[in-house]
């Protein structure tokens, strides 16, 4: 793309009151963003309003200075990356996007972009996850992955990065992305600043992807916006945790508008956080257990059966019998439970059992939730 060319597809986007849909039908009239600002007033008005018209004929204020920062961004490639810009028309734009209503004039892009998505599932959630489903995101990513599967999430906190982080340890294909992080902000900055790690893995084996323009902040709207193209990239979109009202329902209800399937994972009735799952799941969510769940209901052929929980529903020699386990974790099961529940259960008093479940918290066995309620944790 030389730089007029690049020029004009910014100009285009940045027209204020030219959303995608009316970006499309002029370039369907006059074949590209320079065509379109060689027209004429009353040739403009053919396709578009006159509102519309008036600003087409308009330069953009921030025009220059977004032209300069994305020339410099995509001349000064990083050493282990690439950063592309990806428009309408382009062989590299993900046709999955162009099923959606109003799919992105352009995106900009970084990462492995000489691979492709193949198979891909979202993985969405809570950002606030309880221990557990912070635990089952990761381990949901990487069996995945690791069965072929190319992880789609938002990189925010919470269920999404777990998810990423998941899919990267899992990930054995070199011609697809392991994860896609599509997130809310220009890819120049990474939100939230926990995650700059993260992003950087991602960039490395799989996929940053934003429809916003360089030096975008991230404003709230933009990312119920930018749940649409999480829910178009994934063949289905698993819901982890989330509450009733949350971003992940309105993925889930956007990817039913794209003919997409929507799965979900059951949590504790005592669990807000996974209400949001029972509420899908009663509407005709396929409810997941394991892996196998998911590639059944995608209709995949699996490279490997896996099942994320066999290890504590297995009771042969290798897996370990449940006498082998710590007692304290045959007496909580897999419930959040409170401190006086739990002690009932088990009769110890209570600096035993405080002692004892902070060293099953310090080795990872144990997450301790909001309210002084303790859940037990899946192996990993």
């Amino acid at each position: 793309m030389d730089t007029n060319e690049l020029r004009a597809w910014l100009r285009l986007s940045m027209t204020d009151g030219v959303g995608n849909d009316a970006a499309r039908r002029l370039l369907a009239c006059f074949g590209s963003p320079q065509a379109v600002f060689e027209q004429t007033d009353a040739s403009l008005r053919q396709v578009a309003t006159p509102a519309q018209v008036q600003a087409l004929l308009r330069v953009p204020n921030e025009l220059a200075v977004q032209c300069v920062r994305s020339h410099q961004w995509l001349v000064h490639q990083p050493d282990t990356h690439t950063h592309a810009l990806w428009t309408l028309g382009d062989p590299h734009y993900p046709p999955e996007l162009l099923q959606l209503a109003d799919p992105p004039l352009m995106v900009y892009v970084a990462g492995q972009t000489e691979r492709t998505l193949g198979h891909a599932v979202a993985i969405v959630g809570s950002r606030n996850p309880t221990p557990q489903g912070a635990q089952t995101a990761e381990q949901f990513g990487e069996a995945l992955c690791a069965s072929g599967l190319c992880v789609v999430s938002g990189l925010a906190l919470g269920v999404d990065g777990a998810a990423h982080k998941g899919a990267l340890r899992g990930g054995a294909s070199n011609a697809h992305w392991h994860t896609v992080a599509v997130v809310g902000t220009g890819l120049d900055r990474v939100y939230p600043r926990q995650h700059q790690t993260l992003a950087g893995q991602i960039a490395l084996n799989g996929l940053l992807i934003s429809e916003y323009h360089l030096g975008t902040a991230p404003l709230a709207h933009h990312f119920p916006k930018r749940n649409r193209i999480i829910a178009a990239l994934g063949l289905g979109t698993l819901v982890v945790e989330a509450a009733l009202k949350s971003g992940s329902l309105i993925t889930a209800k956007m990817a039913l508008d794209l003919n997409r399937e929507v799965l979900a994972i059951p949590g504790s009735i005592h669990a807000t956080q996974s209400h949001g799952c029972h509420a899908l799941i009663r509407q005709g969510a396929k409810l997941v257990e394991n892996v196998q769940d998911v590639l059944e209901e995608l209709q995949l052929a699996p490279q490997q059966q896996v099942n994320l929980f066999a290890d504590a529903l297995e009771c042969g020699d290798d897996a370990g019998s449940p006498n082998d386990e710590h007692p304290l974790l045959n007496h909580m099961g897999f419930a959040p439970v409170s401190l006086d529940a739990l002690q009932a259960r088990c009769g110890l008093d209570t600096a035993t059992l405080q002692a004892q479940l902070l060293t099953l918290e310090l080795d990872g066995a144990v997450g301790r939730l909001p309210g002084g309620l303790f859940q037990r944790l899946a192996a990993a």
